[in-house]
């Protein structure tokens, strides 16, 4: 879907035309336009309400009314919802064209033309996206064009970056959507390589086993030991095209299949564990909106990819590894695998890029879920001010974040009587989702400024917002990174 961006003044002609109301008023519409004196009455505007007509008019022959809720509440949310609406409305009808007339009254309410301009596209292009799978035969969209009317230069600043937020995100999505057999860890190194042909200021390098063992990564090389399938460890690198202002690193979590090793998960919904890379494809997904924006930081990505499946080399519980920073850690569950290959990244990702500051993403427990649901990420910040910039960003983006504690107390509960480590505390101690941030803690240089984001519940399954949620992959982490290093 191409998208075109014009003065409202240019609102001449479109199969179907996308008009917004706020609560209790009536929409404006482009000039000559005459709406059939039925279609506003009793449309209240409340927030996703919809009604269309046809009408005489043959620039506009189609109207679809989409209601906007209390103008006093509008917020970038609601933008993103009303748009994704009208765009599926649009698809479902397989018209050729939509057009969306953003008023004066809209914009001014919901934060200025940019803002709202970035919000109406970004809403669109999210809620058209769709995952076309590998299917036989697939139905072609009808919906070939998106023409966004709003008033100024700073609308069509806002809405040409919607546009591309929306399809860093898309992207993330499709790597999240591929089947485990179609998105291996040398498939998903792949992906990530195409993206440093994008821009000169991306660059990519990857590392085999054998390399990974010369780096000393044995709790990352211990999971990946029971499959044929050769672990990965990618690095992007965006450079500034001036003097970077720092240097902030990213560490993905890239099981791009995880069946629990010997510590089998239950056959139920273990076709879902496609996910379990989710927090190294947001990452990836990142740099796929850095080579179209000048951010003014040195910015890397480090995605440990792996399979963490069984055969006769498989870890056993109770076998003992090595970590990269020589820390030896007790296996006590195999499925507690994820915080092993993070330690090593976070061990390679401040030795090999020093970075001011370090986040990790990973679907990493399934307690968080129990916490904070599926519209909440959990996030273990080191200090106050990374706490209320992410928070900050989730509201932004709509990827909301909520804090939560790690004491010492969890902290302890990680000691062996066997080795430094084990991977998993005491089932009476509870908080899951913590013990696993405790565990990371240990492979964070003392004075790191660092952060963990537990999307386990956020990645998939979410409740429907009309621009993302449902059975498929969500995108979350590249949005809100990209809007933490704008507001950093």
């Amino acid at each position: 879907m191409k998208l075109l961006v014009q003065d409202t003044s240019r609102a001449k002609k479109a199969p179907l035309l996308v008009l917004f109301a706020l609560e209790g008023k009536t929409p404006e519409t482009p000039e000559g336009l005459e709406l059939p004196a039925a279609f506003t009455k009793g449309f209240d505007g409340k927030a996703r309400q919809t009604r269309e007509t046809f009408t005489d008019n043959n620039s506009f022959p189609h109207v679809l009314m989409v209601g906007l809720g209390d103008g006093d509440k509008l917020d970038s949310e609601g933008l993103r919802r009303a748009a994704a609406v009208a765009i599926r409305a649009a698809k479902a009808r397989e018209v050729s064209g939509v057009g969306y007339y953003v008023g004066s009254s809209v914009t001014e309410l919901a934060g200025g033309e940019e803002d709202t301009g970035r919000d109406m596209a970004e809403g669109a292009f999210l809620g058209f996206h769709a995952f076309a799978g590998v299917k036989k035969e697939t139905k072609k969209d009808a919906l070939k064009g998106l023409t966004l009317w709003g008033a100024g230069a700073a609308f069509k600043r806002g809405a040409k970056k919607g546009e591309m937020l929306a399809a860093a995100c898309c992207f993330t999505r499709n790597l999240q959507d591929a089947s485990g057999n179609n998105m291996r860890p040398r498939d998903l190194a792949a992906q990530a390589k195409k993206l440093a042909t994008r821009s000169p200021q991306v660059r990519f390098r990857v590392f085999d086993e054998k390399a990974m063992k010369t780096f000393g990564m044995g709790l990352l090389l211990s999971v990946s030991q029971g499959s044929d399938e050769g672990a990965k460890l990618i690095h992007l690198t965006y450079k500034p095209k001036k003097k970077a202002k720092g240097v902030i690193t990213f560490v993905g979590k890239g099981l791009t299949f995880d069946a629990g090793g010997i510590s089998i998960k239950p056959s139920s919904k273990m076709d879902e564990m496609r996910y379990d890379m989710s927090g190294g494809a947001a990452v990836i997904g990142l740099f796929h909106a850095l080579g179209d924006m000048d951010v003014p930081y040195e910015v890397h990505g480090v995605v440990g990819a792996s399979e963490n499946v069984i055969n006769g080399k498989a870890t056993k519980p109770g076998d003992i590894h090595v970590g990269m920073n020589g820390t030896t850690v007790e296996i006590q569950n195999t499925d507690a695998e994820g915080r092993l290959l993070l330690a090593d990244c976070l061990t390679y990702a401040q030795k090999k890029t020093k970075p001011d500051t370090l986040f990790d993403l990973a679907t990493l427990t399934g307690a968080v879920i129990v916490g904070l649901g599926h519209e909440v990420t959990g996030i273990f910040p080191s200090n106050d001010g990374l706490r209320d910039t992410l928070l900050e960003a989730g509201e932004r983006t709509g990827e909301y974040c909520w804090p939560l504690p790690l004491m010492d107390v969890h902290k302890e509960a990680m000691k062996s009587p066997v080795a430094d480590l084990k991977n998993i505390g005491p089932g009476n101690l509870g908080a899951g989702s913590t013990q696993g941030a405790a565990f990371l803690s240990y492979f964070i240089d003392e004075g790191q400024e660092w952060c963990h984001l537990d999307i386990a519940g956020t990645a998939w399954n979410a409740g429907s917002r009309d621009w993302c949620g449902g059975t498929l992959g969500t995108g979350v982490g590249t949005r809100l990174l990209i809007e933490y290093l704008e507001r950093r």
